[in-house]
């Protein structure tokens, strides 16, 4: 059981890293306007973001389902 709760941990602490990133690439892009960063790699992270909100809506009632429950999983956290 002790090494299930370490994984959960581990886990946990990589989402939250993961998390972290998104919103720190969320806000240099709005510092820079799209600039080119030299410490920060070529990603769009709010146009991916974007892309994955167009495709849950795309989808309809189904995407709405799925956003529901993705939502209700990172309130959990």
């Amino acid at each position: 059981m002790e090494v299930l709760n370490k994984i959960k941990d581990w886990a946990g602490g990589l989402a939250h890293a993961g998390v972290s990133l998104i919103g720190l690439g969320i806000v240099l892009e709005i510092l820079f306007s799209g600039m080119n960063i030299p410490f920060w790699p070529n990603v769009a992270v709010t146009g991916n973001i974007l892309t994955l909100l167009s495709n849950f809506s795309d989808q309809g009632l189904v995407g709405l389902a799925a956003l529901a429950i993705l939502w209700q999983i990172w309130n959990k956290n």
